[in-house]
């Protein structure tokens, strides 16, 4: 395959396997919040740029777009799963809420 200076080929390559390797990181569990973070932007970068396409050229339905960057910006919050390599490596978190202790209503 040839490629042209001003084709937007090697555009298309390097954001595809970005995207393959982002998703196949999170798929694993593995840096789950800095990958999460990586697609949420993406997936941003992409819904916001569905405005400034044509009709023609827009491809990605827009609700979509930001339907996933919601998605991936609750997995940056929530982080990994109990199976995950992040749980194995680092060890799973444990949110421990304290007790609140109240004086009887007088």
């Amino acid at each position: 395959m040839i490629v042209e200076p001003g084709s937007h080929a090697i555009g298309v390559w390097v954001v595809g396997s970005l995207a393959i390797a982002v998703g196949a990181v999170i798929f694993i569990g593995f840096l789950t919040p800095i990958a999460s973070a990586a697609a949420t932007v993406g997936y941003l970068m992409v819904g916001i740029s569905s405005f400034l396409m044509t009709a023609a050229n827009n491809l990605v339905s827009t609700s979509a777009a930001f339907n996933l960057a919601a998605m991936s910006g609750a997995l940056v919050l929530l982080g990994p799963g109990a199976f995950s390599l992040d749980a194995r490596l680092f060890g799973r978190r444990e949110i421990i809420i304290p007790e609140v202790r109240r004086s009887p209503p007088q």
